[in-house]
């Protein structure tokens, strides 16, 4: 892959990718121009990976359709760099759960813990002032769609009305009054998940998971787990592989180098699919969307399409 030349905007360098021999693009802007800048990228012949949400509010939802033909279009690779997918926990739930550790699968939970404080957070054109928590689900329902790779079908929420006034009585979302949502989904496999996304609770940040199937559940805890499981699952490797020599962890629990390895070998390593291809990507952001409306419209139980 070939170092792009310095461009005034994301825009300019997809169009000149031809010319300057790129073959993959790490899309880093504002959320609310991920996918646009995705499917443009895609059309230019580009492998993408974009950062999270792959989707951003309800007026986005006209590009998936848009999103999933540009992939298959153009026979390129699309990741998105969900972060929750590669931590240590939620890696060692997906390998116990492909092996069967869990049996049928019962209930799972998830949350995103990021305290914003009373001024909250700068962002490009303010695209973070009064967001709505489940506009940014993807570290919460991570932990099911990265584990399962299957969706959610139906949702209820419920939305708790930020005391941060400053950030919250005037935003471009309908002027959104929650600082922290209270999704519960019903799952594609009949199974159940309570996924919270939180902005002003003052707390930790963190992206925390745990599941619990017939035959076990897995609790992380700090060294290890608490779990219990009908087969013996003590002998699985659950821990990650090592990566490439000279490329680190990163941040968020060690997920950035892991990411970055899932995408090049993507690309590079024939019938090797990305953990957060276009699909899973799709299906952990857009349930979110839907679950603030549930959240607007105090509750009700919504069905979530699927691609």
């Amino acid at each position: 892959m070939h170092a792009p030349k310095t461009y005034s905007s994301c825009e300019e360098m997809i169009k000149n990718a031809s010319a300057d021999k790129l073959e993959a693009v790490y899309i880093a802007t504002d959320a609310p121009s991920h996918a646009r800048l995705a499917i443009m990228a895609l059309e230019h012949g580009l492998h993408v990976v974009s950062a999270c949400p792959g989707l951003f509010g309800a007026d986005q939802l006209e590009l998936v359709p848009k999103l999933v033909d540009a992939v298959k279009a153009s026979g390129k690779l699309y990741m998105m760099n969900e972060t929750s997918a590669y931590r240590p926990e939620c890696y060692a739930m997906r390998k116990i759960f492909e092996a069967g550790g869990f049996g049928k699968h019962v209930f799972t939970e998830g949350e995103y813990f990021h305290y914003w404080g009373e001024k909250g957070l700068g962002s490009y054109n303010g695209w973070r002032k009064g967001l709505p928590p489940q506009y940014y689900p993807t570290h919460s329902n991570g932990n099911y769609t990265c584990v399962t790779h299957k969706r959610f079908v139906k949702v209820s929420c419920t939305g708790v009305k930020s005391l941060m006034v400053g950030r919250y009585s005037k935003n471009r979302y309908d002027n959104n009054p929650f600082g922290s949502e209270y999704a519960m989904f019903q799952c594609e496999d009949g199974s159940a998940s309570r996924m919270l996304v939180h902005w002003d609770t003052p707390s930790y940040s963190g992206e925390d998971g745990r599941i619990w199937g017939q035959k076990g559940c897995y609790i992380p805890e700090k060294g290890g787990y608490r779990g219990w499981f009908k087969d013996e699952v003590s002998k699985m490797t659950l821990s990650r592989p090592k990566l490439p020599p000279g490329m680190p962890g990163g941040g968020h629990g060690g997920s950035h180098g892991y990411l970055t390895d899932d995408f090049i070998r993507s690309i590079l390593v024939k019938d090797h699919k990305p953990c957060v291809d276009v699909y899973t990507a799709l299906n952990t952001t857009v349930a979110g969307i839907y679950a603030h409306m549930s959240a607007i419209k105090d509750g009700e139980r919504l069905a979530i399409p699927e691609l």
